[in-house]
């Protein structure tokens, strides 16, 4: 056999193996596509605060899934086939996973009572952190796994344990005032009481103090952290190769801020979404721990996540339509 056909022979076998030619004007022509969206979102369409609806905001959150999808075709036109199907694959991962990530945002914002109108300034800059952090993760995961390869079973397990946590903590409270960072925050910089329009800082009497947003934004940007450690793991379940699994996570990321003014007031809707994501972090956790012995084809990884999803909307809706609503004597 060929060094060739041993080489085909073996990333069948061990798809970790396999890699993506993608050349560095690629990656240069994504960068700057991401930023492009990122200044026309924050200097045409909201150069202004205003107060979002949920019209706009179903209208935006439209687009930007149209975007990351439609991104599929460009992967596929670039690379191949199987990286669109990765990525497609990944975003939808992320996608999903990133639902209980705007909730979160929503516990933020009404702790320190954000007026609806600044909330997505402090989500822009917290998306724009979000990329930077989500590429370290990213480089720092595959070039983990290449490696060390035990590390693969150390992700899959981690993937295990916390799809039971959050299957099983479908009403854990969210303290944001006993979240170490803020404690942190707030010893260590000066933060005015009230709010001075969009900006993160202020100055009173001769003083530079840093306004409630920016301690919002700092919250926001810890909350990520702890969301990527799920999220990552989970996408390089999918994939291992980084421009695949980084456009992924961006293109999803991208469109949190308009799924954030679309889905804040929807939680206590979709009951069964805790029990939705625990099953696909739980999936791509086995698929991981036996991916050395068996690869699942990635198109039935995104088939499990989308009808995971559809189910868990469905079944969700249809009780929650069901239940009486509290009035008040």
């Amino acid at each position: 056999m060929s060094p060739m056909l041993s080489y085909l022979a073996a990333s069948e076998a061990n798809p970790k193996l396999h890699s993506f030619h993608v050349s560095i004007e690629i990656w240069v022509g994504f960068l700057i596509f991401v930023a492009v969206l990122l200044l026309v979102d924050l200097l045409v369409l909201h150069r202004d605060a205003h107060d979002i609806s949920i019209r706009e905001a179903a209208i935006s959150s439209a687009i930007w899934i149209a975007i990351g999808i439609g991104f599929t075709g460009v992967v596929w036109a670039l690379i191949d086939s199987d990286a669109a199907t990765q990525y497609i694959t990944g975003y939808a991962i992320e996608k999903s996973l990133s639902v209980d990530n705007v909730f979160v945002w929503a516990v933020i914002f009404g702790y320190f009572n954000v007026p609806n109108k600044y909330q997505h300034r402090v989500l822009f800059w917290g998306v724009f952190g979000a990329l930077v952090l989500r590429a370290i993760f990213i480089f720092a995961g595959v070039a983990l796994l290449d490696a060390f390869d035990w590390l693969l079973y150390v992700f899959g397990a981690l993937l295990i344990v916390t799809a039971i946590r959050v299957a099983r903590h479908s009403d854990e409270e969210i303290h944001p005032d006993q979240n170490p960072v803020l404690r942190i925050v707030r010893r260590f910089v000066p933060v005015s009481s009230h709010y001075d329009g969009q900006k993160l800082f202020t100055r009173i009497d001769g003083r530079r103090l840093a306004t409630p947003l920016f301690v919002v934004l700092i919250l926001i940007e810890a909350t990520d952290v702890v969301f990527a450690v799920d999220s990552v793991p989970a996408i390089l379940a999918i994939s291992r190769d980084q421009f695949v699994v980084f456009s992924s996570n961006a293109m999803a990321i991208l469109g949190l801020r308009a799924l954030y003014f679309l889905l804040a007031g929807a939680k206590d809707r979709l009951i069964y979404l805790n029990v939705g994501l625990g099953v696909i972090l739980f999936y791509v956790g086995v698929k991981m721990l036996i991916s050395n012995w068996y690869h699942i084809p990635t198109p039935v990884s995104l088939g499990v996540i989308v009808v995971v999803l559809g189910i868990t909307v469905w079944l969700s809706l249809r009780a929650s339509g069901t239940q009486p609503t509290n009035t008040s004597s």
